[in-house]
């Protein structure tokens, strides 16, 4: 039998965006963070570069706003971009605040104090690190103090399964609790989605197992809208070695002067853009896919070797010691590197206060679309967004927090009419069919022929999911099936829409950009909710 526990404050997710609009909210608000794992499984966790912000004299946010835009390729919102790069330097205080480790400026050539880097995208030094690993430290800072909150109650291994919603206020959700398989309730006054982006859609990914999109997935069946789901950034540079479970090469590596190079030693970025590998990532990622099928090789090289042995340890502790547990010597010989789906641009779409369609249902994140990043994410703007808007939700949540209003009692879980399946296979060649046929025809080069055989066996799978979804007992693999699903059909619905190549959405049939297109690409559930997954009505530019 599912038991209902009232919250204030319900926060799925426990990544860099959960746990920092848990530790901006008032200690007066009882709060509860579900996490589907633990905190190494989030892709904050794995974030190398850093986090951007002005920091010096020399920058501005004028200069970060500029270089933001440039990079979204006409896609983003000013006044958004505006709004975030102004919070950086704040977002760095309170950070710094905290305890962070971040690496400090042994020269003392900064006025800051901080050793900054510069990453594709950007026309300045303005991106601060706690080494190569600043998404751990930043994880393990943001932790210790979540750990200290007694208003804070932490639910490892609880996968969301639907929000609870009527009237267009959200007033909780369903979770399994993945240790006693028992359906809980989860009632509050307002529900945060912090639940990440969507890579593991593909079949090659940086992103840890659980990027399986459930926020988008479960925000899109209870009626929000999403935006710009076309645009998925493939990092250019994964580690190519079959033990590495898409370990990443930080972009910092081509920001310190880290060379591409094909299997014969010969550079090739200059032939596909002046800024050569400091070109953003989706023309880097673009272009090292053409030299892969034009050679037919599994891989390119990066190699940073050209620096001295005390440089690249220092500098890439992280990379140096997973590069040589695989006998890969990174001050002495290249690294091999593939491309791999990283970041959702796309999402759930929200204000400045992480308000979605839906009242007390905020986004906040990778699963949230703001309008910071346009048609593609410019580098280590990703954990700045987390700290900016989960400041920003957490002040409205405040605002508007009633300690008089009692969470009433929701409708349980009902298992009566299904059974434990005998056929788990299903969902595992299903798991499989769809994260090959999403790389193979809506990865980083698309065609309306490949979009229209992708959507063709998404909605197949969607049906064969569905009817089993709704005659067996849930899991978690059904689960995040199920919400990679939907994502699948959001991403290609969207890119079909989109007649034109931008940013990181690019197709042989429109090469070229257009005007027509300088605005984001919406999806809108039905209305009827019993037919949200079946139909899409879309809006056009």
């Amino acid at each position: 039998m599912s038991k209902q526990t009232n919250f204030d404050v319900v926060i799925l997710g426990s990544g860099a965006a959960g746990l920092s609009v848990a530790l901006h909210l008032p200690s007066t608000i009882s709060i509860a963070i579900l996490a589907k794992n633990n905190l190494e499984q989030y892709s904050s966790y794995f974030a190398q570069g850093g986090i951007s912000a002005v920091l010096e004299p020399d920058d501005s946010v004028e200069q970060h706003v500029e270089d933001t835009m440039i990079a979204g390729a006409g896609l983003c919102d000013q006044a958004v971009v505006t709004f975030t790069a102004a919070a950086g330097k704040q977002s760095i205080q309170w950070l710094a605040g905290l305890g962070m480790p971040f690496t400090k400026d042994r020269q003392e050539i900064s006025s800051s104090g901080f050793h900054l880097t510069r990453e594709g995208g950007h026309s300045k030094r303005r991106v601060v690190h706690a080494a190569d690993a600043t998404g751990r430290a930043l994880q393990q800072t943001l932790d210790a103090h979540v750990q200290e909150r007694p208003n804070i109650k932490i639910f490892d291994q609880h996968i969301a399964i639907d929000l609870i919603h009527r009237n267009n206020h959200c007033q909780g959700l369903y979770a399994l609790n993945r240790s006693d398989q028992h359906i809980d309730v989860f009632a509050a006054q307002n529900v945060v989605l912090a639940t990440g982006g969507a890579s593991k859609v593909y079949l090659y990914t940086s992103n840890p197992d659980g990027s399986t999109g459930d926020g988008i997935a479960m925000a899109w069946r209870a009626g929000c809208r999403v935006a710009n789901m076309e645009f998925i950034q493939f990092h250019p540079t994964c580690l190519y070695h079959p033990e590495a479970k898409s370990f990443l090469i930080s972009e910092a590596v081509r920001g310190e002067g880290g060379k591409l190079i094909l299997p014969d030693g010969e550079r090739f970025m200059s032939r596909f853009d002046d800024r050569a590998e400091l070109a953003p990532r989706d023309i880097v990622a673009r272009a090292i896919d053409h030299e892969m099928k034009r050679l037919g090789v599994d891989c390119v090289y990066l190699d940073i070797s050209h620096k001295s042995r005390a440089f690249i340890k220092s500098h890439f502790p992280t990379i140096y010691q997973r590069c040589k547990e695989l006998d890969i010597d990174i001050t002495s010989e290249p690294i091999p590197v593939v491309p791999a789906a990283h970041y959702t641009c796309g999402g759930v779409m929200t204000n400045l206060s992480g308000q979605t369609d839906i009242e007390n249902l905020y986004a906040v994140g990778e699963v949230a679309y703001t309008g910071l990043h346009g048609a593609n994410r410019m580098a280590s703007n990703s954990l700045l967004e987390c700290l900016v808007f989960a400041r920003s939700a957490a002040e409205h949540i405040a605002e508007s927090h009633s300690p008089a209003v009692k969470s009433k009692p929701l409708p349980r879980w009902d298992e009566s009419q299904v059974t434990d399946s005998d056929e788990d296979i299903v969902v595992a060649h299903n798991w499989d069919e769809l994260r090959r046929f999403m790389w193979d025809y809506v990865g980083i080069v698309r065609t309306d022929k490949r979009l229209q055989r992708a959507l063709h066996r998404a909605q197949l799978l969607k049906q064969e999911i569905n009817d089993y979804y709704g005659n067996y007992k849930v899991s978690p693999d059904l689960l995040e099936l199920r919400n990679l699903v939907v994502v699948a059909e959001l991403i290609i619905r969207s890119a079909m829409q989109r007649k034109e190549s931008r940013g990181l959405h690019f197709t042989l049939d429109y090469p070229q950009s257009a005007d027509d297109w300088l605005s984001p690409t919406l999806l809108v559930p039905a209305t009827n909710e019993a037919d949200q997954l079946q139909k899409i009505s879309l809006i056009s530019p």
